[in-house]
């Protein structure tokens, strides 16, 4: 039996894990999904990077979870390594489901196509909160391109706000790539999320982990809602020793 820890992506909650966990216990296993703070329905968007982070490491903490496998999903990546700096002993292995493995300096900005970055800081500019939505047509192209239009309409409305300054924030990880906790990363082939190609999740991010395990499948981005089943044998897969 293995242990995971849930970290969810940008505009989602803990709750989008939930058909995961439902696959991942019903195969023996445990898993926890914690929201971050500024995230869900009527969170606060006045947060920045490090309390998101901190926020997911109290969590772990104050459950007393040890000897676990720490799940980074899309920006929940740029979360995981900075929990990880936090809390090394605890982690048995970091897995990267299609997320960001930032370089040591930058932010998430940084890493976006710049049409990308500027369609952010325009939607953040026009709200009252200073956070972005990602804009329906973007979600059903580009992140649930292998779900039906009522499963797109479905899942959009599960979505929040995300905040925008934990985007904006540089991040050191210098200590993050001096760990050495096991890692692997696992490449949804569908996903266009990010534009496959110079600006793609593998091997551009993939290969900034050192030695790495590679585990590949079928879907879009957003995998936790169109192959739940899939997504835990692939979960499970990453994380063995």
């Amino acid at each position: 039996m293995e242990a995971f820890v849930l970290v969810h992506g940008a505009w989602h909650d803990g709750s989008a894990w939930d058909s995961t966990i439902r696959h991942l216990e019903g195969n023996g296993h445990k898993a926890f999904a914690p929201t971050m703070t500024g995230h869900g329905k009527s969170a606060s968007r006045n947060v920045n990077h490090e309390q998101c982070s901190e926020s997911v490491a109290r969590a772990i903490v104050d459950r007393g979870l040890r000897d676990f496998i720490l799940v980074g999903h899309s920006f929940g990546g740029t979360v995981v390594c900075k929990v990880a700096e936090r809390i090394p002993d605890r982690i048995r292995r970091l897995v990267f489901l299609n997320a960001f493995v930032l370089k040591d300096g930058n932010s998430l900005l940084d890493e976006i196509p710049p049409e990308h970055a500027a369609l952010y800081e325009r939607l953040s500019a026009e709200s009252a909160d200073r956070s972005i939505m990602i804009p329906f047509s973007i979600w059903r192209e580009s992140f649930l391109n292998d779900a039906d239009l009522e499963t797109a309409k479905w899942t959009y409305s599960q979505l929040s706000p995300e905040p925008y300054q934990p985007c904006k924030d540089k991040l050191d990880l210098k200590r993050f790539y001096s760990l050495d906790i096991p890692r692997s990363f696992i490449n949804c082939i569908e996903d266009t999320a990010l534009p496959p190609g110079e600006w793609g999740w593998h091997p551009r991010m993939s290969s900034r982990l050192g030695v790495y395990r590679l585990v590949q499948m079928p879907g879009s981005h957003e995998v936790l809602y169109t192959n739940p089943s899939g997504l835990a044998q692939k979960l499970i897969e990453a994380g063995r020793d």
